[in-house]
């Protein structure tokens, strides 16, 4: 499951924030008026998870700020580190290469006991052992084809959440050629992590962008920090705009990573199946913590708009937005639209 994903999501902060990504790509700091309170507009970036990692915070003091913002990507750095599967060294890449991996860091413990808990929570819509589909798709698309019936299912034989032993002092895939993909709660959880170290450095006004969405306070007086949620047929157009409201945001869609251009065959996959779920074009979920809004809007897509909904409503802080493939919106009752 790749992380080189297009965005349903757009942070709208105005072309300042722009001028600061092309100023601090250039290797310099920029800072400007934000509002009539004295706050000022700092902005930082950085590569991780396969796209370009941003930071905005406002504050009075550009060294606080700085120090806050890189604080933040060094935490963001090291999640990619541990999980990425691009990176032979990570732990997530240990893991799968080997089948045992001794020690595990506690934020890959962390997020592979929640990634238990929403499995059980989802039925399994929600499993991070998907990892063979993905190679099963992946390997034939770079032959220009779908895989057949019977790779599909070697594949998805080889995908259960229940077979993956997570202890304090040992991690251990139990069946022959399993692997897990923390693509679906990584960014998530990398939001959480920064957003904790934008607070402990004093930040009080700040957005996030790891692919997932966190923000602090707001982006001037009376006003909240704003996202963008994107048409997912028409990547100009908005299907609705959301205000940040304290907690995190993330998005999962069928047009990220696809195999086929009616957009059927894509990263995602219902592993009772094997294949992408059908239903839904793009999910978007807010929730109290970046890690439950990530994992939730990749389960959402494979459980589809009833069961997405239903659930949604037994869980405390969480709301969500589906667009459903011929472009009908539904939404729980309190998602934070913004109007005007």
């Amino acid at each position: 499951m790749s992380l080189l994903r297009r965005k349903l999501l757009c942070a709208s902060i105005g072309s300042a924030s722009l001028l600061g990504l092309a100023a601090v790509a250039a290797g310099r700091s920029m800072a400007a008026i934000a509002d009539r309170s004295g706050l000022r507009l700092h902005v930082g970036a950085a590569l991780a998870f396969g796209t370009t990692v941003s930071i905005k915070v406002l504050h009075e003091d550009e060294t606080i700020a700085l120090a806050a913002i890189e604080h933040a990507l060094q935490q963001v750095r090291e999640i990619d580190a541990l999980m990425s599967l691009q990176r032979s060294a990570s732990q997530v890449s240990q893991l799968n290469q080997r089948g045992v991996l001794e020690t595990a860091h506690p934020h890959l413990l962390q997020v592979l006991n929640f990634s238990r808990q929403l499995s059980g929570l989802t039925q399994g819509a929600f499993d991070v052992t998907v990892q063979p589909l993905w190679q099963a798709f992946s390997s034939a698309s770079a032959q220009g084809r779908l895989p057949t019936a019977p790779e599909i299912a070697l594949a998805k034989s080889r995908v259960d959440w229940r077979r993956l032993e997570i202890t304090p002092q040992r991690l251990h895939l139990t069946a022959p050629d399993m692997a897990i993909t923390l693509n679906g709660v990584a960014q998530g959880y990398a939001v959480d992590v920064a957003m904790a170290a934008l607070r402990s450095c004093g930040a009080q006004h700040a957005l996030l962008d790891t692919g997932e969405f966190g923000a602090i306070g707001q982006k001037a007086a009376n006003r909240p920090w704003l996202l963008g949620i994107a048409d997912p047929r028409q990547p100009d157009a908005l299907s609705a705009t959301l205000a940040m409201d304290g907690r995190s945001v993330a998005t999962s869609g069928d047009y990220e990573t696809f195999f086929s251009p009616d957009f059927v065959y894509h990263h995602i996959f219902d592993p009772a199946t094997g294949r992408s779920p059908t239903e839904l074009a793009g999910v978007t979920v807010v929730a109290p913590s970046g890690l439950w809004a990530d994992g939730l809007s990749t389960a959402f897509m494979v459980m589809g708009a009833d069961k997405a909904l239903a659930l949604t409503a037994q869980l405390p802080g969480v709301d969500v937005l589906l667009i459903h493939k011929d472009g009908a919106v539904r939404k729980s009752p309190q998602f934070p639209q913004w109007v005007a």
